[in-house]
């Protein structure tokens, strides 16, 4: 720690004057970072309408309560496609991301100068688009329905999965791989018993992990035509019927909470 000298006496400094005004000034550019942030956040904000959001919500919610329970009955078949569509689209995306993943990682890939650059970018182009644009995107070359939310699903699921797959293959231990290669073994052979067997309860969690996510998201794709119970919750959205829209949402919520459960055991019994 800096040291003083005061009449010959060393005194304990916790900084030295340099860096408590280099502190303060950091500490400063802080806040006008932030009071410029504020202002472009609220630039086009009408406080008007903010003042008046307390008497609005407190309207919304008096109309959506009670819940409508009877709409239930129309909500299971929706949400039956719902399911399906976040599982058969992880599965598609487990599908396309498990090869991707292999030829992304450095141990694996058969060339580092072109096939895992392009394999990189299929990982980073997934990722970088949400699920919500890939539906927007299908919906608008396939129409509305199912396909266009089980490949918008399957499309987000591949960087997701592929990224955390080809760091799992490229963390293995490469003595295990040696030994079995040692034994005169096949490239076939290396992989299913040097490589697969230490990369696959991390992928079958990620996996589970994955579609526990999709069921999320899925419940949202309908919005833009997908299909699913995002398409009843914007039929009642546009009608104005509250009622139905929080059991909707009473029942989103149900599912999530199943799914996380379902998603935490399986996981769980893997790893």
């Amino acid at each position: 720690m800096p040291v003083s000298h005061a009449n010959g006496t060393a005194i304990w400094q916790h900084r030295t004057t340099s860096r408590q005004w280099l502190g303060f000034a950091g500490w400063l550019g802080l806040v006008a970072l932030f009071v410029y942030c504020w202002q472009v956040m609220n630039q086009g904000t009408i406080w008007a309408f903010v003042a008046d959001a307390p008497r609005q919500a407190g309207d919304l919610l008096t109309r959506a309560l009670p819940p409508r329970w009877s709409y239930l009955e129309r909500l299971w078949l929706p949400l039956w496609d719902t399911i399906n569509m976040a599982t058969l689209g992880t599965l598609l995306g487990i599908v396309v991301a498990i090869p991707v993943a292999f030829l992304a990682a450095r141990n694996t890939t058969p060339s580092t100068a072109f096939v895992r650059p392009m394999a990189l970018l299929i990982i980073v182009a997934s990722r970088s688009i949400n699920s919500l644009i890939w539906a927007l995107i299908l919906v608008t070359i396939l129409g509305p329905g199912l396909l266009a939310g089980i490949l918008a699903i399957a499309l987000r699921s591949i960087g997701f999965i592929g990224k955390l797959l080809y760091e799992a293959i490229e963390e293995i231990d490469e003595t295990q791989v040696e030994a079995v290669r040692a034994t005169g073994a096949g490239a076939v052979q290396v992989m299913d018993y040097g490589i697969v067997p230490q990369i696959l309860p991390a992928f079958l969690g990620m996996s589970v992990f994955r579609w526990d996510i999709n069921i999320r998201e899925s419940t949202i794709l309908g919005l833009v035509g997908a299909g699913g119970i995002g398409l009843q919750l914007q039929s009642s959205l546009n009608v104005l019927a509250w009622s139905q829209v929080s059991v909707i949402f009473a029942l989103v919520l149900c599912t999530v909470v199943i799914s996380e459960w379902v998603s935490a055991k399986v996981r769980h019994a893997i790893i």
